[in-house]
């Protein structure tokens, strides 16, 4: 049965709205962290930790307030997470500590979580079945161009009025958005379904396992893999999945079905994303540090180099994520993971005096392929969702596609930055420590993207209608 509403667009502007804020303000804070270490005259490690407390809330929350939408309705959840994600940005603004910092940014990630597992639903529920792609590219093309200005005019705000101005600025877009999605918004018509069996343990162990997990490289790249830090970690993320495994087992509805994880349309996209969609915020945040650590005196070039890479997601979303609503996934994912693959060979050639070409072709190919990869990987996974679980269904793959990035980010970012600190130490120049981190880096990513390849071809083969 086709789903859709004669109005299903007009319907989607609130969401669309909310997206679009959530891509301008994370584009602005792109630049925050470097900013913020930097003032606060901390080690770059710190960077690692401002990105990851907002991941680790993004990520580990989004299955649960996915299927609070379910119970309270979309309009109401979408309404709720810009509520908490405007009050994050607020308490990020008047941050004077780095244990400020990382609270206000969990919870601007809590916001996140709430918002787009909503935008996703809609689309899973109220778009024509053959348009669901497009849907989808619709919104990674909101999400990415939204941010295509933001790293470089946030590095523009921090040079002339500080981090702290440049978060005041997200703060005043998320108060106009609010604004207007509480006018578009017709809570009267809101689809709400009663609370049954809701699984508050399952909740609670989603949150301390997956953000457990997310903390295991970088503690161990920081503090040692035979600290005590490391090994307390290490045990506790495998008791944590230990009574996870338990409670959704013993669980009437668990927040993470297993029928649903256990798909190969589910594992094997969660796979390749790991291998790949982490690159994305790790070369991002890398590509900064490197500009600093080469040419403190024009950091804002690096602000511009991650806009094209952006300005590459929102086409890549456009020109390659429709493709799988008329090919076969498995042989665009073919052709567009080598683009990473391709972007990540770019940085073999960087060095001391790279130019803002090289920079930008880097992250500008690396973005093409990521914003098709994105796409692609909504359209195998959720195409197929019932109405009625798509609020938890979005969060589920929500929670494992939010874990990809973050994950990249605290295994890439700690072996740049720790190797660029370990070469110091050996007597090596601040500017080749830093080129020679950013080669090995190139390396190993071009490993992953390689070995992802070879896991989408596993996928089921799609069947034409």
């Amino acid at each position: 049965m086709e789903r859709k509403s004669a109005s299903y667009m007009r319907g989607f502007l609130p969401y669309a709205l909310a997206a679009f804020m959530v891509g301008i303000a994370g584009g602005f804070s792109t630049v925050l962290g470097p900013a913020f270490v930097q003032d606060l005259d901390i080690g770059y490690q710190n960077t690692t930790w401002t990105a990851l407390a907002q991941a680790v809330s993004t990520a580990t929350c989004a299955p649960i307030l996915g299927k609070l939408g379910d119970v309270i309705g979309r309009r109401r959840t979408l309404l709720l997470g810009i509520s908490v994600y405007t009050m994050g940005s607020v308490l990020t603004s008047l941050a004077g500590s780095l244990t400020a910092m990382l609270a206000a940014r969990f919870i601007v990630g809590i916001g996140t979580a709430a918002i787009a597992p909503m935008v996703l639903a809609y689309i899973v529920t109220e778009f024509p079945a053959d348009k669901v792609a497009k849907g989808f590219s619709l919104y990674m093309l909101i999400s990415s161009a939204a941010v295509i200005v933001g790293p470089s005019l946030g590095g523009l705000m921090v040079q002339s009025y500080g981090w702290r101005g440049m978060i005041w600025l997200c703060t005043a877009v998320c108060a106009v958005v609010f604004t207007a999605c509480l006018f578009l918004t017709n809570l009267r018509h809101d689809v709400r379904n009663p609370v049954v069996d809701f699984d508050g343990g399952g909740a609670v162990l989603v949150i301390l396992f997956f953000g457990l997990f997310l903390c295991i490289p970088s503690v161990g790249q920081n503090f040692g893999w035979t600290s005590a830090m490391f090994v307390v970690v290490l045990i506790s993320a495998i008791a944590a999945l230990a009574a996870l495994v338990f409670a959704e087992k013993r669980a009437a509805v668990p927040i993470l079905p297993g029928s649903f994880l256990l798909r190969r349309r589910f594992f094997i996209p969660v796979l390749a994303m790991f291998l790949t969609q982490g690159l994305m915020q790790a070369n991002m945040t890398n590509v900064i540090v490197f500009v600093n650590e080469t040419r403190p005196e024009n950091s804002v070039i690096s602000g511009y180099a991650v806009s094209i890479m952006y300005l590459g997601m929102s086409l890549g979303a456009v020109l390659l994520g429709p493709l799988a609503d008329r090919f076969d996934p498995r042989w665009v994912l073919s052709f567009s993971l080598p683009l990473t693959g391709l972007g990540c060979a770019v940085m073999l050639w960087f060095s001391a005096e790279s130019s803002l070409f090289l920079l930008a072709l880097s992250l500008g190919l690396l973005g093409l392929g990521l914003g098709g990869n994105g796409t692609i990987f909504m359209k195998v996974v959720l195409a197929d969702l019932p109405p009625g679980q798509a609020g938890s269904g979005t969060g589920t793959y929500g929670l494992f596609r939010d874990i990809s990035a973050p994950f990249g980010v605290a295994v890439f970012v700690p072996m740049f930055t720790n190797l660029i600190t370990a070469l110091m130490e050996d007597g090596v120049s601040r500017e080749a420590a830093a080129v020679y981190a950013v080669r090995r880096l190139s390396v190993v990513e071009l490993v992953c993207v390689a070995v992802s390849v070879l896991v989408v071809r596993m996928l089921p083969k799609t069947q034409k209608k």
